[in-house]
């Protein structure tokens, strides 16, 4: 307001002595105070009251829109009062919030009283000036932009040529933690396209925070070395752990190379080549083993042309006579004890 912009500079002319003014000394203490002493002390009065009603009014404590004219049509009067009196009113500053002028601390003219107030007279307590992003305030009206509670006296945050308290500029323009949500107010790690709160950034599974390993990521979330390979590596189709390293890929899934081996006798495929039996691989004489395509006579797997007789397979030249070991041929051999005779040793041996 007006009244709050005035900065009092003034002096009685016929107190000024011509010569240069000596160190002032106390007054007695009970002097009687001049007509004019006792007219500026009652503009001063008047002037701490219209501030008051002034302050009132400018923070919106309930006054009507109206009396701000009348007061500064009071304070016309007062200004064109003081003047006859030989007192100067110039304004200090300018509020950068309300744009009217800011008074400073009345400073009295060494003419006049000396180090001391008139008797019977009091300072009027006018508002001090607060300077903030490069400009001058009412302390009342230099606020935070957000919440509107009065700056003076604490950190502030300034951004775009406002002013903040510190709780709403985190609240308006820190970085959030991808985790808890919350502003982040001093150190922020950058992770995963995100940023998070240092002690926020830990294991989705486990809890832990991350330590010289690192961290995987599988569907936006954060997991230690650990845990990603127990939840997510392959599992080898020979022993079921999780595959880390090399591995070989084989009827569907993966293996660990040493588990990849004859489902029966455990043995590597040295030559690379195995039989798929059940989903399971085996070498080839196991192969044909479980598949009953094994020679009776030699043991070996039957590739080619077979013979079935008796409930056995055999190699065509391994289809002979127990006795004479002749080659037999279907529907011209006899059985006998597991056997096969041609006709003639099995009549001469059992006949």
């Amino acid at each position: 307001s007006s009244a709050l912009g005035l900065k009092l500079q003034y002096s009685l002319l016929s107190d000024v002595p011509s010569s240069p003014t000596p160190t002032p000394q106390p007054l007695p203490a009970s002097p009687e105070p001049t007509a004019a002493a006792r007219q500026l002390d009652e503009l001063l009065a008047d002037l701490g009251q219209m501030q008051s009603k002034l302050a009132a009014v400018g923070q919106g404590a309930g006054a009507p829109a109206g009396p701000e004219h009348s007061l500064d049509h009071m304070l016309g009067g007062l200004t064109r009062d003081l003047q006859e009196l030989g007192i100067t009113a110039a304004p200090a500053a300018v509020c950068a919030a309300c744009r009217k002028p800011i008074a400073g601390k009345v400073s009295h003219g060494a003419g006049a009283w000396g180090s001391q107030q008139p008797p019977g007279s009091s300072l009027i307590p006018i508002p001090q000036m607060l300077t903030a992003l490069g400009e001058t305030w009412h302390p009342e009206h230099f606020t935070c932009a957000r919440c509107g509670q009065e700056l003076g006296g604490q950190p502030y945050f300034e951004r775009g040529g406002r002013a903040y308290c510190e709780e709403d500029y985190h609240q308006a323009f820190s970085p959030r933690c991808a985790y808890c949500a919350g502003p982040i107010r001093e150190k922020v790690l950058t992770a995963m396209d995100q940023t998070w709160h240092p002690e926020h950034f830990f294991c989705a599974h486990c809890g832990k925070v991350f330590g010289d390993d690192g961290f995987h990521e599988r569907g936006g979330k954060p997991y230690c070395f650990q845990d990603f390979v127990v939840l997510f590596a392959p599992k080898c189709q020979g022993c079921e752990r999780p595959l880390t390293d090399n591995y070989l890929s084989a009827l569907q899934g993966v293996w660990h190379p040493e588990c990849f081996v004859c489902a029966d006798c455990l043995s590597s495929f040295t030559n690379g080549s195995f039989f798929e039996l059940e989903g399971r691989p085996y070498c080839e004489l196991h192969f044909h083993q479980r598949q009953g395509s094994v020679c009776r006579g030699c043991g070996h797997p039957i590739t080619g042309r077979c013979i079935t007789a008796a409930g056995h397979k055999y190699h065509p030249e391994h289809f002979i006579c127990a006795y004479c070991l002749s080659q037999l041929h279907k529907g011209t051999f006899r059985e006998h004890g597991d056997k096969m005779y041609c006709q003639v040793c099995h009549d001469k041996l059992f006949l």
